[in-house]
């Protein structure tokens, strides 16, 4: 079967391409927006891209058209596909009807860390001989790849809560149907397709409808959200997840309460959250040390242990594995290290993980500069919904530098003015490297963060401090 994907270089699209690669398929496909890691996997595999969505690039015609949620009417390769009667169909329903029905799929959702959980949990039952396939949004260290199809009976999805297609407007998730669902947290993003969070609430509920009753929930103890969203209805067991330890007595309720009637909970044993304490149903089963830093990668772990003995993976074992965790690109990924400035890449695009990621890379460098460096890439951000929090996300960072483009559509210097002379906004990238290579001193810690390339400046910002050596 010759498949061509239109939208080719998204995460999830991607990803597709290269299972239905792995298949057997011939694969093509377009995109108006090519760049790593996902443009070098698709290359390495063998795939050819077609730069646009010219019509063209359906001539001759592919067995079927699998499009993706960045498509729209008007797109000319969409309006070609439309008149010529091709079939065509989403990418979620593609992957579901061609791979996932005869899978144990355990899903990761919720509205942050759904990329490192998921790939925590694929490592976790990777490292236990189980041989997962797995769909990710980024690339898993310990994989060097966002997708495979995997040999055992286990596969791992990471669960959008975005729209599935320009003719199917439901979550993405919906079509999964997993047996072991992780909800990771619940909080208001996709302003562009969501009305509010009631609405997102909603598609979180028809995913819980599909989960069956001898499958598992495993969800954060305490979080209103969420906890609204099985208040609407639960067929399937469940179990709550919680964090206690240094730093994160905060009431209320004081975080050692949750994690004393939850099912499952981590206890910090450092500050950064490098060495953690396990516990199920307040049993003590033991701690593991790793690399990740920060309370939301312990979360997101904790999610994976939870997930990965629902599937008979000893937590005892998970920990161990834990210890070989890699991490994810794009998430803390350092990047280099030049004239004693390490400079760091995260996807962090939304308020709350910003805080979180500042916070574990805080937790960690204790007292050295963090430099900030942000894109308000997202739709959601560049409607500027979440200004009102964006400052207070930043209050870890040293300095902010804001890239605001002419047509960001928000006062983005009255945004951040509680910063005072902490932050800098500049419209142009090369104004930008320019402020930040002038502001940085050795043993500086430079987190980029962007969902988009950000126009190459990781890249820009380790040859200027070349430059200067």
């Amino acid at each position: 079967m010759h498949l061509h994907i239109l939208g080719i270089c998204g995460t999830f699209m991607g990803g597709l391409a290269l299972l239905a690669r792995e298949l057997g398929h011939r694969v093509t496909g377009s995109d108006a927006n090519v760049y790593p890691p996902m443009s070098t996997q698709l290359e390495a595999a063998g795939i050819a891209l077609s730069q646009g969505y010219d019509a063209a690039h359906l001539q001759p015609a592919p067995d079927v058209v699998v499009v993706g949620n960045a498509m729209t009417r008007g797109v000319p390769a969409v309006e070609y596909m439309l008149d010529e009667g091709l079939p065509y169909v989403s990418g979620p329903q593609w992957l579901a009807e061609h791979l996932l029905g005869a899978r144990h799929v355990l899903a990761v959702a919720g509205t942050h860390g759904k990329t490192t959980t998921a790939s925590l949990l694929a490592w976790l039952l990777e490292d236990a001989g189980l041989e997962p396939g797995f769909l990710i949004g980024g690339v898993p260290g310990n994989f060097g790849q966002s997708a495979r199809l995997g040999a055992g009976r286990y596969f791992v999805v990471e669960a959008d809560e975005y729209d599935t297609a320009f003719f199917d407007k439901r979550s993405k998730f919906l079509h999964y149907r997993p047996r072991t669902l992780v909800i990771n947290n619940l909080e208001f993003d996709h302003a562009d397709i969501f009305d509010d969070l009631a609405a997102i609430q909603r598609q979180f509920h028809h995913l819980v409808r599909t989960v069956p009753g001898s499958g598992l929930i495993l969800h954060p103890q305490g979080v209103g959200s969420i906890d609204e969203v099985l208040a609407m209805g639960c067929w399937t067991p469940r179990q709550s997840l919680a964090l206690a330890g240094i730093g994160l007595d905060s009431p209320p309720p004081p975080q050692a309460t949750l994690a004393a009637s939850a099912d499952w909970s981590t206890e910090l044993l450092t500050p950064a959250g490098t060495e953690v304490r396990l516990s199920h149903q307040g049993r003590a089963l033991g701690s593991w040390s790793w690399t990740q830093t920060g309370r939301h990668n312990v979360a997101n772990a904790l999610a994976a242990v939870a997930a990965a003995a629902h599937v008979g993976v000893a937590p005892e074992a998970a920990m161990a594995s834990l210890a070989r965790f890699k991490g994810v690109r794009r998430r803390m990924e350092l990047r280099g290290e030049v004239a004693g400035v390490r400079l760091y890449d995260d996807f962090a695009h939304h308020p709350t993980a910003i805080a979180t990621t500042l916070d574990g890379l805080r937790r960690s460098v204790g007292g050295a500069r963090i430099l900030a460096v942000l894109e308000p890439r997202s739709n959601t951000m560049r409607a500027g919904v979440h200004a009102d929090t964006l400052a207070a996300s930043l209050q870890d960072a040293d300095l902010v530098f804001l890239f605001a483009p002419t047509d960001l559509g928000w006062d983005a210097a009255a945004v951040l003015a509680p910063l005072g002379e902490r932050a800098m906004v500049l419209e142009d990238i090369e104004g930008l490297v320019a402020e930040i290579i002038a502001a940085a001193q050795p043993g500086d810690h430079l987190l980029v963060m962007s969902n988009g390339g950000f126009q190459g400046i990781h890249q820009r910002l380790l040859d200027a401090l070349r430059d200067q050596v």
